[in-house]
């Protein structure tokens, strides 16, 4: 800020001359304020973007750690497209799905696995290993002897493709991209290097391999390096754990500076100098200075939490409650709160006692004394470490620095390490489907049957499924028919027989248990008032129940009470129920499928979902209920003196559910035609047809007197099927 104030200034006054005086001018005190350019070692981000450039570092990582990788290979995206719809009167609807091929490499290390996958931060792959969208993953663990992807090396022709020995990759093969905006991903990796955590030692000498670590104990549950040198890396750690580093020979020696592992060497008595410019030194040939506290009083420390899926995390330590800055320590480890906060207590006792500094003079030079930085002396108590010395006539001076052990309690448990909305990880479940024919509601087309499915799953990470019909006999080919969508339908299965009951009157003695296809899914309740709007609709095998009442019994299982029955035209299926029916709530999502979309359809109806190796598969239950006639109402005969036979009945139509002229309701047939049959429909002893609800049958055409039992069957002829039968009893 100084420099361009500066150097407008000085332009301003004179000229260029003045602005070149004014810019180094300026440069001099934002150099005073703001301080030099600093090198920076590895150090914590606050967001891991995934990159794809010629030169980048791979990172090492040791532990376990969430990190983003580098691509190194892709193919373009692959297009696929698939055409549903187009029946009569239906549009053809066209989709774009794309998928591509790709590798990212992880580390320039061996690691030991990959967990979680994040991709633009929604979870991609579980912790179970799944992949929450379509397409596979495989994993190489950069030992030397792994061998080339398969992919990749067919893609590249032999000889052209490298095994990236010492790297660590994960490959992605045909990744669906519709999730995320039909483009890669920005990926971040939870990476587990080691089989346990890692200590200080063990990266010191990945990066030394030929120094000596010793006392270097201190544990993290990860760490990662991805950029500066060894000695920024040395230097970062440092902050957080002071190490102390000298030569024994021509060896590198680490070591924690607040910890020794033996007694350090005692140096022996201070000499007095000769040298009058020697005055620094009392005449006992030591002089102990107090060095002032720097203006920062305070430490927080910086890390990835393992609480909150490794993002950054902050611990702010203890230190002196006078004016003062913050020193923030970036430490790219992977921490739990409770450590981050020990680490960030010691940072801050350590920044806000003043230091103290010995000027020490010995004559005597003692081999043991260089074998570690760290000594005692004789004039006072504590370790000092040994920062500096100079070769003058009388003497060695020694310039020690005090180092404070720092003992602090135990950080407390309770420490936070804040607030995380974690993503869902829900496995993803194989498919279950139900599909089946319903009556007409009389909305849309009355005269095209219409196939629903109700696709569901015992599990919320559920995607949906693709639809299919087989065409043809056996060969094997399959027409799509779109998709279930990701909501699941409440399905699943009966676990006792459904009782006898009038579908006109409630029915409040019987009871129907469900096991439903999920534990989480459930069923409610509805008034009367809602029920007869509709509400709590299900199909129980080929009857259309309501129920009142839905009582939780544990594990997915519901007790439903209150019942309405032989809905939508269904009772003559009342005394077809046996236990393990299919169970389907008809308010739920349903995916509805023309009869033009499966006309050809050789076969049941399959799903195929994410995690469904093989096609799922259902029968069509209650064929032709769409189109089907409702049997007549209200039957009645009466025999004639002259012996003649008169029959009448009341019509329904199907869709017309509603009487709110209180006018009959055409039949939505093409014609009104009824099939009147006298004795078994399957061996008639007569047959009549007629055209209206009403049929008079001279005495000259009934048949023999017949057995006792015999009776009317009444039947609406429909334009694809007949009616169910409405049955009179012969007049006796």
């Amino acid at each position: 800020m100084a420099t361009l104030l500066l150097t407008a200034a000085g332009t301003a006054l004179g000229g260029p001359i003045g602005g070149a005086i004014g810019a180094l001018a300026g440069r001099e005190v934002d150099s005073m304020v703001l301080g030099g350019r600093a090198v920076h070692g590895p150090r914590l981000k606050d967001v891991s973007v995934q990159t794809s450039s010629y030169g980048d570092a791979l990172p090492l990582h040791f532990g376990t750690v969430r990190s983003a990788g580098t691509v190194i290979w892709s193919t373009e995206l692959i297009e696929q497209e698939a055409r549903s719809g187009g029946g009569k009167g239906q549009p053809t609807v066209t989709t774009y799905t794309y998928s591509a091929s790709f590798a990212v490499a992880v580390a320039s290390r061996p690691i030991g696995s990959i967990g979680r996958i994040w991709a633009d931060g929604n979870l991609l792959r579980g912790a179970a290993g799944d992949l929450k969208v379509g397409g596979t993953m495989r994993l190489h663990t950069g030992f030397g002897d792994q061998d080339a992807d398969p992919l990749l090396a067919q893609a590249e022709a032999a000889g052209h493709c490298p095994a990236y020995r010492g790297i660590a990759y994960v490959v992605f093969e045909d990744l669906q991209l519709s999730d995320f905006g039909n483009r890669i991903p920005s990926l971040t990796f939870e990476i587990f290097a080691d089989a346990t955590g890692c200590d200080v030692a063990a990266i010191c000498q990945s990066i030394l391999p030929d120094a000596r670590c010793t006392g270097l104990a201190q544990t993290f549950a990860g760490f990662s390096i991805d950029q500066g040198t060894t000695g920024d890396t040395i230097a970062v750690i440092g902050r957080a754990i002071p190490i102390s580093a000298w030569l024994s020979g021509e060896t590198l020696v680490l070591a924690d500076a607040m910890s020794a592992t033996t007694v350090p060497p005692m140096l022996p008595l201070p000499a007095a100098g000769e040298d009058a410019n020697a005055q620094d030194l009392k005449s006992g040939g030591w002089s102990r200075r107090r060095e002032p506290l720097p203006r920062a009083r305070q430490c927080g420390l910086r890390y990835y939490d393992v609480a909150r899926d490794y993002q950054p995390g902050l611990q702010r330590g203890k230190g002196r409650s006078e004016q003062g800055d913050l020193t923030i320590i970036d430490l790219p480890a992977t921490l739990a709160a409770e450590h981050a906060r020990t680490l960030a207590d010691r940072a801050s006792q350590r920044l806000s006692r003043p230091t103290e500094t010995l000027a020490y003079r010995t004559t005597t030079i003692d081999p043991a004394l260089f074998s570690g930085p760290v000594v005692r002396t004789p004039i006072s108590a504590g370790a000092w470490r040994i920062d500096d010395w100079e070769w003058q006539k009388d003497g060695v001076v020694l310039q020690l620095t005090m180092l404070q052990d720092i003992a602090l309690p135990a950080t407390d448990a309770s420490t936070d390490a804040g607030r995380h909305n974690p993503a869902v990880d829900a496995i993803v479940t194989p498919t279950q489907l139900q599909a089946f024919e319903l009556p007409w509601d009389g909305t849309g087309n009355g005269n095209v049957s219409v196939v629903f499915a109700a696709a569901s799953s015992s599990g919320a990470g559920w995607k949906g499924a693709a639809l299919f019909a087989p065409v043809g006999s056996g060969s094997g080919d399959l027409a799509p028919l779109g998709t279930t969508g990701r909501r699941r339908a409440t399905t699943g299965i009966t676990l006792n027989a459904l009782g006898l009951a009038s579908p006109l009157l409630r029915d409040l003695c019987s009871t129907l248990d469900v096991q439903l296809a999920a534990v989480d899914l459930d069923l409610s309740g509805a008034t009367l008032s809602a029920i007869l709007n509709g509400a709590n609709r299900a199909l129980v095998g080929e009857e259309i129940v309501q129920f009142a009442k839905a009582a939780p019994l544990g594990s997915g299982r519901w007790r439903l009470s209150g019942l309405l029955r032989g809905r939508g035209g269904t009772e003559w299926a009342i005394s077809s129920h046996v236990a393990g029916e299919p169970f389907a709530l008809l308010d739920s999502p349903l995916v509805s499928i023309s009869a033009e979309a499966l006309a050809g359809s050789a076969g049941p109806l399959l799903a195929v979902g994410l995690n469904d190796t093989t096609p799922v598969s259902a029968e069509i239950s209650c064929a032709g209920a769409t189109l089907r006639p409702l049997s007549p109402v209200h039957g009645k005969v009466a025999l004639e003196p002259d012996g003649s036979v008169t029959l009448s009945w009341v019509r329904r139509a199907r869709g017309a559910w509603a009487w709110s002229d209180f006018v009959d309701t055409p039949l939505n047939e093409e014609r009104e035609a009824w099939d009147v049959v006298l004795g078994d429909l399957a061996a008639p002893l007569a047959r009549w047809t007629c055209s209206v609800p009403r049929l008079s049958i001279p005495a000259g055409d009934l048949p023999a007197p017949p057995s006792s039992g015999a009776q009317f069957s009444i039947r609406q002829i429909g334009r694809a099927s007949l009616s169910p039968a409405l049955t009179i009893a012969f007049p006796a």
